[in-house]
């Protein structure tokens, strides 16, 4: 690892397509760094304000033994709802967050939450030996409107008795021609963060229907299996940093930029 990710960092382009307000975030991390950054989202969300069934499962919260909450983005807006309908937390429920980040915004609510020990995805998650044994448990994931089966199937296999929460939208934001122009060609990214599945899929679309060729970049990606995901589209520059947290991003971009293998296209 680079003792100072600056050595790496400084004057290289770095394009942030993560939604807002974590894109500002993260761009003022690697400012910090010396690099020059613009923010692109390729993603955006908005809460669900118009199903009346939300209101329903967060007071009957405390009927859960664990409750699950799969991104930083669904914690906030739990906690959000747990403070107007709870305001003294329920007692008798286990908190989790899939990774430190998600794991911080329940700690910060004051929860006592659990998290993976390493990693920052299900299968992580799966691990921890408090949701090994769940017959006849209820266990509610609050998530966005669509999300991956992996959890709420493996917590069903395991005898739980599964309801999803979705608390938010995800959809793709229109950019005109010239945004993406200035963002894409004469900016000329160096690094693209591209922190989901989703948000990857939303980029390639537009560098495809806009004649943007983004092989050369470095594309940074949340876990294996989008990084999986990106090969297969092309883009074999790679890189997955070991947490998600905003130092870690920077760390493994700097990393792999002081890398000699950084020019041919290998990642670590």
């Amino acid at each position: 690892m680079v003792t100072h990710p600056n050595e790496a960092l400084n004057n290289r382009r770095v394009l942030i397509c993560r939604p807002r307000p974590e894109a500002e975030r993260l761009a003022r991390a690697f400012k910090n760094a010396g690099a020059r950054v613009q923010v692109l989202p390729m993603l955006e969300r908005e809460p669900i304000t118009d199903d009346p069934s939300i209101r329903s499962r967060i007071l009957d919260i405390d009927q859960y033994s664990h409750v699950i909450a799969v991104s930083p983005y669904a914690a906030s807006l739990l906690t959000e709802w747990l403070d107007i309908w709870w305001p003294q937390t329920p007692t008798g429920v286990l908190w989790y967050g899939v990774g430190a980040g998600t794991a911080a915004v329940f700690a910060d609510y004051g929860l006592d939450t659990r998290r993976p020990i390493t990693g920052h995805t299900s299968e992580a998650l799966l691990a921890l030996p408090e949701l090994a044994q769940l017959e006849h448990k209820k266990v509610l994931i609050v998530r966005g409107e669509q999300g991956r089966d992996l959890l709420p199937q493996a917590l069903q296999d395991r005898g739980a008795q599964v309801t999803l929460l979705p608390l938010y939208r995800r959809f793709a934001p229109e950019h005109d021609e010239a945004a993406v122009s200035h963002h894409l060609t004469r900016f000329d990214p160096e690094v693209v963060i591209t922190l989901s599945g989703e948000t990857l899929n939303n980029l390639i679309s537009l560098g495809n229907n806009n004649g943007h060729n983004l092989k050369q970049c470095l594309m940074v990606v949340p876990v294996e299996r989008v990084a999986r995901l990106a090969r297969e589209a092309g883009l074999p520059n790679v890189c997955v940093p070991e947490s998600l947290a905003d130092h870690a991003i920077v760390a493994a971009v700097a990393d792999q930029l002081a890398s000699p293998d950084a020019s041919s296209g290998k990642t670590k």
